[in-house]
């Protein structure tokens, strides 16, 4: 029975019945010197002392200083014994009298779980093995504490990471130990984690470029560590499973028709080329677009094609590719020398429309070019190879008209080409791309494939992944150069895929869809998976299948370009961290009252700056580097 002015335990809090008033007994309950009053029944409490007991023994909830040399003399007597005891005699052990503040501090030591277990009418010794392990981790802990709060007390001492500085940023040396206390900075810096509790006791907001920030703070990471694909969810490393070899099937044999494999010099994963034959008597041409060919092996749901879905698309950035099909791949399908492709043969009318698509599994020769390579062979326009490819421009360049009169927008920015090594002598170039002309006849040919293949999809009625895009709303006074170029990009809808077919405005075209990357990107393998059920006379995806694969392909592929955007943003901001009060040559692209967009064609960048007079769009200013921010991927400049 309790009573009044008992010591009980209330949902693991001491509390002090008031009074009662029948079955429901009024409680105080004390925490952290505040009491809090309740009305409870009797079976929801435990009594600790039948009292008197007053406020002032639960004030100081702790026991006496001595209590655990005390526990450890009782635990020693009890654990001989082998007997149980009630809370009473715990206490009477501990400090020689029962007691509301002994009892209370009986009960803390209980809870406390160290030296002794079970409830306060039967509390037995622990055995001294789990003590001992206890105590240990105990300690541990408590050594842990002690190192990471000394830890804290350094870092929040450190001066800021200075760009600009090249000694002194490492302010202290940080030990293996100590580094164990920023895995969860380093979790949130990378993405893997939205939380820190290091960043949040250091008072900083948690956020990745925040815990980026402390990690060059301390000396912890360098500019060098790229966290941008982690914070998209990518990883560093390229596909694992190995797809088979390409199987044993009847194929033309196209290796006696002239076929380039044209593509910058860095690009090790040649995945298209182009043919050409005619024209003919009523002035038709042949046009060839050979395809890398993985598709023959890797079969819709296989593990490489799971494997190459999640993936959505290459990872492209300056350190290297991470690609959607595992690198055992590349020898086998891409275009280089002899190899197995699917063509697509476009019969091209004398206004370049297309007549017919035909689509073939093929081996073909090719000749690998780079775009300088070709162009130099235009330049000569010597017979061979040098007239096929001036065949082939002035073919592209009378469909860029043909597209340009359907309506076509074209789009021409400047691009520079990152590299990253990371091997010995770390070091970043930036190269700019120039306009090759033969680049221009690989994009029309790629088109002609798409538009071709999306128009013999629809005949077949075949579900298909198309790409189409809506009618954006171009300004009334159209701007020249990059200004013009900006203006029109910035009019551009996204593009959108669909298992229906749809006009894609900026292109100019009825139908459309992407063929020519099969081994880089997810839909084009798709388009190539569903090709070949229909040539092989099977059953292919249903339009539902071909929508849910859309839908986590773009997902994926998504992810993939913004991290592509983010790495070469944070590489170029690297490459300029030594570089501070230097010079560039700027393009006014767009004004807004005093605030201008400007473009640095020798980075490929785009940035806002405040302007100073009556600058105009296309007006060439001459810039100074002022700031940098790593953690934001952000270069600021002013006008010199």
């Amino acid at each position: 029975m309790i009573s009044e002015k008992s010591l009980v335990i209330y949902k693991n809090r001491p509390a002090l019945v008031s009074s009662i008033e029948g079955e429901k007994l009024n409680i105080t309950v004390f925490a952290q010197g505040a009491g809090e009053s309740f009305k409870v029944r009797e079976k929801d409490l435990e009594l600790l002392h039948p009292g008197p007991c007053s406020p002032a023994d639960l004030e100081e909830a702790a026991p006496p200083e001595d209590r655990q040399a005390n526990a450890k003399e009782a635990w020693e007597l009890l654990l001989s014994d082998a007997a149980d005891v009630p809370l009473k005699e715990l206490a009477e052990l501990l400090y020689g009298a029962f007691s509301p503040r002994s009892a209370l501090a009986a009960w803390a030591l209980l809870r406390e779980g160290l030296y002794f277990t079970g409830d306060s009418k039967a509390i037995r010794a622990r055995p001294r093995e789990t003590v001992e392990g206890e105590q240990k981790k105990r300690d541990e802990k408590e050594r842990e504490s002690g190192d990471r709060a000394a830890f804290l007390e350094k870092l929040k001492k450190l001066p800021p990471f200075k760009v600009w500085e090249t000694k002194g940023n490492s302010a202290i040396e940080l030990s293996e130990a100590e580094r164990r206390f920023l895995q969860d900075v380093e979790a949130l810096a990378r993405g893997q984690s939205d939380k820190s509790r290091t960043v949040k006791e250091l008072g900083r907001s948690e956020t990745p470029e925040e815990a980026q920030r402390l990690l060059l703070d301390c000396g912890a990471w360098t500019p060098w560590e790229n966290p941008h694909p982690g914070r998209f969810g990518l990883g560093r490393d390229s596909a694992k499973i190995v797809p088979p070899p390409a199987p044993d099937e009847e194929r033309r044999d196209l290796r006696g028709l002239a076929a380039y494999a044209i593509d910058s010099p860095w690009s090790d994963d040649p995945d298209d080329a182009v043919s050409l034959e005619g024209p003919d008597e009523q002035g038709r041409c042949f046009l060839w677009v050979h395809v890398a060919d993985p598709a023959a092996a890797v079969l819709s749901g296989s593990p490489a094609d799971r494997e190459a879905l999640g993936r959505g698309a290459t990872l492209y950035i300056p350190e290297g590719p991470c690609r959607m099909l595992s690198p055992e791949a590349l020898p086998v399908y891409a275009l280089d020398g002899e190899s197995p492709a699917l063509s697509f043969k476009m019969t091209l009318k004398p206004d370049l429309s297309i007549e017919e698509t035909e689509i073939i599994p093929s081996v073909v020769k090719v000749t690998r070019l780079s775009y300088q390579e070709a162009d130099a062979l235009i330049a000569r326009g010597l017979a061979g190879s040098g007239e096929t490819l001036c065949a082939l421009l002035a073919l592209a360049e009378r469909n860029i008209e043909r597209r340009l009169d359907l309506g076509a927008v074209i789009i021409e920015l400047p691009e520079v080409h990152i590299h990253v090594d990371l091997e010995g002598e770390r070091q970043i170039s930036l190269e700019p791309v120039p306009l090759y002309r033969s680049a221009e006849l690989v994009r029309e040919c790629m088109l002609w494939a798409g538009e071709g293949a999306a128009r013999w999809a629809i005949q077949k009625k075949l579900p298909f992944p198309f790409v189409s895009q809506e009618a954006g709303e171009l300004p009334e006074r159209r701007l020249t150069g990059f200004a013009g170029a900006w203006q029109l990009r910035r009019c551009m809808r996204p593009r959108l895929l669909s298992a229906k077919p749809g006009i894609h405005w900026g292109l100019g075209l009825d139908e459309y869809t992407q063929v020519t990357s099969p081994l880089r990107r997810y839909t084009d393998l798709l388009c190539h998976q569903q090709i070949r059920a229909q040539l092989r006379g099977e059953k292919p995806l249903s339009e539902e299948e071909i929508l849910l694969k859309i839908g986590a392909a773009e997902a994926a592929g998504a992810a993939v370009s913004r991290a592509e955007r983010a790495s070469r943003s944070h590489w170029t901001v690297v490459y300029l961290s030594d570089k501070k009060d230097s010079r560039w040559e700027g393009v006014l692209v767009d004004r807004k009252g005093n605030k201008g967009t400007v473009i640095i064609p020798a980075l490929g960048l785009e940035t806002q700056l405040s302007l100073r007079g009556n600058e105009e769009p296309n007006d060439k200013l001459a810039l100074s580097l002022v700031s940098l921010k790593i953690p934001e991927t952000e270069a600021v400049f002013s006008i010199c």
